[in-house]
């Protein structure tokens, strides 16, 4: 591959090219590409481009398509964060590195790319991960995972379509971001993984804006996301890091005074719509004086089915009473709760102050080695680290982390309260 040579060589090599071994190589993308650019061999499900930005990610994502598609493949989809994106990135650098005898045909709203060879793809956007129901994939390109507002709602419906062909397999590029749903990706033994940064690049991009770049965000958190495609756990300025939860982390929890099962409702009518995911979080106050997050109840049911997963927590961990936003439904939630079990404590709170400022001062409790967490609680914690000054960064909601906040003011004494009375 030219990529792999000193700029010397590449220039001798190029130099005793004719004029039509130059046009014939325009197209040839394995001579042109770098090594992290082109698919690994072997028996992989998915892989895993984690590059900066400039790193050429679009243009390895749709050469690999376009391979996949030369080497027999189908039924292709396409995933963009946005229509948009969709649009004027993954389908235009695919019409782009074509050539004559391969370009495809596109019709819009919705997408729809033919080859000449018989082989279709579908366009989606990760606005509406449920337009993923119904169809099947042997090949799949997701571009931008980790920005995506719903990426693992997304994720777990392209998975269900991946069962065309004898070996569906699927790309995924992506700058890295502190989600769940990439760290569970990059663990899955399936995944084999790329990376690269934007200066491997460098030949491609403007001197001027590798130099602006660098000038602004070298040694910068920004900078090494970004630019080196390094996944950064802990957000700067973050109310809760990975260490509160590690250090104070129990395999057995204490007798406990207080237990409060508590709910964040979203809004969402289930499963089927898109929405949200309702928090569930049970906590409690030991007898030590020490807070505990207990369990994670999270769910994305319908309004039956969630506040069916809050009564059985309830009485799992014998609970003293259901504490519920109602901010989502008014009066519905309590409905709903009471028609599961209509004997349960309940109480109704209201978000008065942002959710940051709610935050803090449970954020305070932690800073100060007063509260724990049982095992098992990761995506409740990946929430809580993604809540800094600004708010929540990561996808979707925070739902597991509202529902915990709302858990432990109660246990503190209610929903009245401020950095200065939780001692």
């Amino acid at each position: 591959m030219l990529a792999l040579l000193p700029a010397a060589d590449q220039t001798k090599i190029l130099a005793e090219l004719s004029e039509a071994d130059l046009k014939q190589l325009e197209w040839e993308w394995r001579f042109w590409a770098r090594k992290n650019q082109i698919a690994p061999d072997g028996n992989w499900r998915t892989w895993l481009a984690l590059a900066g930005r400039g790193f050429g990610k679009t243009e390895a994502g749709a050469q690999w398509v376009r391979e996949r598609v030369k080497a027999g493949a189908r039924s292709i989809a396409l995933v963009a964060e946005t229509q948009k994106d969709l649009e004027e990135v993954m389908v235009a650098r695919l019409v782009k590195i074509s050539p004559p005898d391969e370009t495809p045909t596109v019709r819009y709203k919705p997408v729809r790319i033919t080859w000449p060879n018989g082989a279709t793809a579908l366009g989606y956007n990760g606005t509406e991960p449920n337009q993923l129901r119904g169809p099947e994939f042997d090949t799949a390109w997701v571009d931008e995972l980790a920005k995506y507002r719903y990426a693992r709602e997304t994720w777990d419906m392209l998975q269900f379509t991946m069962r065309a062909g004898d070996d569906p397999r699927v790309f995924v590029t992506t700058t890295p971001r502190p989600i769940p749903v990439l760290r569970e990706i990059i663990k899955d033994p399936e995944t084999v993984i790329s990376r690269g940064s934007t200066f491997d690049n460098a030949a491609n991009l403007p001197k001027s804006f590798l130099d602006r770049l660098t000038a602004r965000y070298k040694g910068t958190r920004l900078g090494r996301q970004e630019l080196q495609a390094e996944m950064l756990d802990d957000l700067p300025g973050a109310l809760w890091t990975r260490e509160m939860f590690d250090t104070h982390r129990r395999d057995t929890l204490p007798e406990m005074q207080r237990i409060v099962v508590a709910v964040d409702p979203s809004g969402t009518a289930g499963a089927s719509d898109g929405g949200d995911s309702i928090g569930i979080v049970v906590a409690g106050k030991g007898i030590d004086g020490r807070f505990y997050a207990m369990a994670d109840r999270t769910c994305k049911l319908s309004p039956d089915g969630w506040a069916r997963q809050a009564v059985r927590a309830y009485h799992e961990f014998g609970a003293d009473r259901i504490v519920a936003e109602r901010n989502f439904g008014g009066a519905m939630v309590e409905a709903v709760i009471r028609t599961a079990d209509h004997d349960v404590s309940y109480k109704e709170v209201t978000a008065s102050r942002g959710k940051v400022a709610r935050a803090e001062p449970i954020a305070a409790l932690y800073e100060q080695g007063r509260a724990s967490h049982a095992q098992g609680l990761e995506e409740l914690e990946d929430q809580l680290c993604q809540i800094g000054a600004s708010g929540f960064v990561g996808e979707g909601s925070p739902d597991r982390a509202d529902a915990l906040v709302w858990a432990i003011t109660d246990l503190m004494g209610g929903s009245s309260y401020s950095l200065d009375n939780i001692f």
